[in-house]
Parts: structure tokens; C-alpha cells; sequence
């Protein structure tokens, strides 16, 4: 998804105002969550594969639902506060 999406939409984010640091964390951190939500959901697909029999994939997805939503809110975060991203760049800088 990586290799489509970044191309196409790419020199149109990168170019505009928004700071590059920022996009590629956001990026970074939504791509993240889609390893574990359907329909890709890598990590959920490993996990099933190595899970015991007793283990359904109902429990998984119930089990990944905290951890789907502490990324959402991380997300939110992150969209609402941005400097939280560009701060430690210019802190070492």
C-alpha cells in the first residue's frame, strides 16, 4: 500500500505546507493500525496461524481493540498537537 499510496499522493504533501516530519510519522503510526485491523491485519493473521485451537479469531480482534483504539487516539493526538512530532528533531538540531 505503502509503495502506490506515497508515490501518487506524495509530491502533492510534501510540497504544500505541511512539514515532512509530520506527514511521515502520521503515515508511519496509520500504518501501523492497519496491521491490525481487517481486511489486511498482518499481525492479526500471524497471530491466528501460532494461536492455539482454543483461541478464536473473535478473541484476537477483541484482544487488538484496546491497542486499535490507544493508536486512534495517538493519531488524534498527533493531528491536533504537531509539534509533539517536530519537537525532538529541533531539540537535537
Amino acid at each position: 500500500i505503502i509503495y502506490i499510496v506515497i508515490p501518487i499522493v506524495g509530491p502533492v504533501i510534501y510540497g504544500g505546507t505541511f512539514d515532512p516530519k509530520w506527514v511521515t510519522i502520521m503515515i508511519a503510526v496509520n500504518l501501523q493500525t492497519s496491521f491490525l485491523t481487517p481486511p489486511f491485519g498482518f499481525a492479526l493473521f500471524y497471530l491466528r496461524g501460532v494461536a492455539p485451537r482454543e483461541v478464536t479469531t473473535g478473541h484476537i480482534y477483541r484482544g487488538v481493540a484496546p491497542f486499535v483504539l490507544i493508536q486512534v487516539v495517538g493519531i488524534a493526538i498527533l493531528w491536533f498537537f504537531p509539534w509533539i512530532v517536530t519537537i525532538v528533531p529541533q531539540l537535537i538540531g
